[in-house]
């Protein structure tokens, strides 16, 4: 959206990762050490909190949890940090909070750290996260090509909806992360098709933070 925004020929042709929608049961978090006397986002106010991107969709998210609870998000101090990275600044008090996704989520866990919202849940009841995308230009120029990835694409999100377990065993196979982990953590949702409603909110939201001084045309920019 903020390359469309910015009048980038993008297209998306295909339909990734979703919200799971259920709260305290997502592959994102917004997290606390154990022993951190915060209960709510709202009392993020004053505090810094890990995101992996600034202005970009976790900031967003961040400030929709804090805007919900009854706090002003712009008093939250937000700190770029690889999500590797976040489990270790989050126990040594680097940060007071960090929202991550999987599988820093389970670390975070492991650790003893607990969750205090779910802020892409809080944006929409079941956010649509990543899409696939393509230019413009190639999606005129090979139709062909761009509706066969399309078919290959749905196929394989429905398979890694129904088959969990093969999912978790495929991301040992080129990731590093050890098997009792994965087994962990909790997977995405990858519906067939985008949530346009969620898309829209998401879009008024990111213009609100100022991500974008437009909002982009979602016509143009989904499949």
């Amino acid at each position: 959206m903020i390359a469309r925004s910015n009048d980038v020929p993008v297209k998306a042709v295909a339909n990734g990762i979703a919200s799971t929608g259920e709260v305290g049961k997502d592959f994102e978090a917004l997290t606390v050490k154990g022993d951190s006397p915060i209960k709510s986002p709202k009392e993020l106010e004053g505090k810094k909190v890990a995101i992996n991107t600034l202005r970009n969709i976790n900031e967003t998210a961040v400030r929709a949890s804090v805007r919900k609870a009854g706090g002003d998000p712009d008093a939250v101090e937000l700190v770029e940090l690889a999500f590797d990275q976040m489990p270790a600044a989050l126990d040594a008090g680097r940060v007071d909070a960090a929202m991550v996704v999987e599988p820093a989520l389970a670390t975070v866990k492991s650790q003893g750290g607990r969750e205090i919202a779910n802020p892409m849940i809080d944006i929409a009841p079941k956010l649509t996260v990543a899409m696939y995308f393509t230019s413009t230009l190639y999606a005129q120029e090979n139709p062909e090509t761009v509706e066969k990835f399309q078919e290959a694409t749905a196929e394989s999100l429905a398979y890694a909806d129904a088959h969990p377990d093969e999912v978790r065993e495929i991301v040992t196979t080129y990731t590093k992360i050890p098997a009792d982990v994965v087994a962990k953590v909790t997977l995405p949702k990858w519906p067939a098709e985008p949530d346009r409603a969620a898309i829209e909110e998401l879009a008024k939201l990111g213009r609100e933070d100022g991500l974008f001084e437009k909002a982009p045309d979602l016509d143009e920019l989904l499949p």
